[in-house]
């Protein structure tokens, strides 16, 4: 049988290309021999303030852009999460038995939420527990994540493994997928930090849908060194991440890039990744063009999702029902294992 794959993006922030090559491209390979569900979790988005009319154009173009990166609906279950109202609803039951101490040492919040701890929402120091239910809802194998998102789904298996534990065998336990080597794409501003939606400095990050212009004037300001040799050096973090750009977009080795230009300069090095990106994003900018002009299309590939994850879903969390007592007023409809577990 085929693996199940689950997979997340928020919609909040402009998709760029470290978003491609760190999550979408693996999704996209993952779907022709998996059994995949990728989900645009709004929910997610709510822990920091929206603007409604904003969110909504956000979700329509983040499906509109995965769809022209290669997410095919023939293969994959794509949806919106509060479109299933089961994410939620078993949210809250695994809120219940989620220590607070497994919480406290999510490194994450403690980044997001910095020296503003005490005014952080209650929704983004739970964002961990709405992640696991978001897994283990579709009885999921495989969960391609970041580096950054490990030590959650470490937390998602604690999660479950304790429910397991307290009411009888119900949930998988799932395993990680990491991105390819090399696909962890850094800020041009700043290559000691990972490319990143949330930061809103002009020069960070190349986004899928940028112009030509702006990203030959974005790489053209990229931070490298003062020295001129166009090689990878992992002491030299700036040209080292330009040049891995380059290599991702092109899949040349190491070697033969940096005999193509030796004896160059930055400025030559730089003209042609900017010509190597423009031309590297070109078919999926017309692609999403062209979704873009049919939103009835894109809706129809939402709600058909929807459709398809919703029963999936409602399985599951009418099994978790059953096996706490929820809803149930028979002591025959209640498994007896699991009520003598929590005596």
């Amino acid at each position: 049988m085929k693996k199940r794959v689950f997979s997340g993006i928020q919609p909040a922030g402009r998709l760029h290309i470290g978003n491609y090559f760190g999550a979408i491209r693996q999704w996209v390979a993952m779907q022709k021999d998996s059994d995949c569900f990728y989900c645009v979790v709004d929910l997610h988005a709510f822990t920091v303030p929206q603007k409604p009319l904003e969110l909504s154009t956000a979700i329509r173009e983040t499906t509109g852009l995965l769809l022209a990166a290669g997410i095919d609906p023939a293969l994959s279950t794509l949806f919106v999460q509060s479109d299933v109202s089961a994410h939620a609803e078993l949210a809250w039951i695994l809120d219940c038995i989620t220590p607070v101490g497994w919480l406290r040492r999510m490194t994450q919040f403690k980044d997001k939420a910095e020296e503003e701890k005490e005014n952080a929402s209650t929704g983004l120091f739970n964002y961990p527990v709405l992640m696991a239910s978001d897994i283990l809802l579709y009885e999921t194998d495989l969960v391609p994540v970041g580096e950054d998102q490990v030590q959650h789904l470490e937390l998602t298996r604690d999660i479950a493994q304790r429910f397991n534990s307290l009411y009888g065998q119900t949930f998988k336990l799932p395993e990680s997928r990491l991105p390819d080597a090399g696909a962890r794409v850094m800020g041009l501003d700043d290559p000691a930090k990972k490319m990143s939606k949330s930061d809103e400095h002009p020069g960070h990050a190349i986004y899928l849908l940028d112009t030509p212009d702006e990203i030959r004037g974005k790489i053209a300001r990229a931070t490298t060194d003062s020295l001129r040799e166009v090689r990878f050096d992992d002491s030299r973090p700036g040209i080292t991440n330009l040049l891995g750009i380059y290599e991702l977009f092109t899949q040349l080795p190491r070697p033969q890039i940096e005999a193509r230009f030796e004896g160059k300069g930055y400025m030559d090095f730089k003209k042609e990744l900017a010509d190597v990106i423009v031309n590297g994003l070109q078919p999926l900018q017309s692609r999403y063009r062209e979704l873009a002009e049919d939103p009835v299309y894109i809706e129809s590939v939402l709600a058909e999702g929807a459709s398809r994850a919703q029963p999936v879903a409602a399985k599951m969390l009418d099994e978790v029902k059953r096996r706490i007592g929820m809803g149930y007023n028979t002591p025959e409809n209640v498994d007896a294992e699991a009520l003598a577990d929590t005596e």
